[in-house]
């Protein structure tokens, strides 16, 4: 079961969005506006991130034990992404 949801403001210079965690743990990712959100590792950007846009259900992925997310948007945009973790990570 997710916790209670985080809210974390993207721009275009790249930032912590989970930080890491000792345990595997489901991570939710949803998009609120129309910008292409990029996540990855400490070294993501618009070229070499995964790409999340705007979807009717929230992404589902996994991170690894001692694995954070970071995320970016191209130079100039900003965009708010809701984040669900499990409890360990809250």
């Amino acid at each position: 079961m997710p916790s209670p949801q985080r809210v974390k403001t993207v721009t275009g210079t790249r930032s912590e969005i989970i930080g890491a965690d000792p345990t595997n743990r489901p991570v939710w990712l949803q998009i609120d506006g129309n910008v292409t959100v990029y996540v990855g590792d400490d070294t993501v950007t618009t070229d070499n991130g995964f790409p999340i846009a705007k979807h009717a259900a929230p992404i589902q992925g996994t991170l690894a034990p001692g694995q954070s997310l970071w995320a970016v948007c191209a130079a100039g945009q900003t965009e708010t992404i809701r984040i669900f973790t499990t409890p360990e990570d809250v």
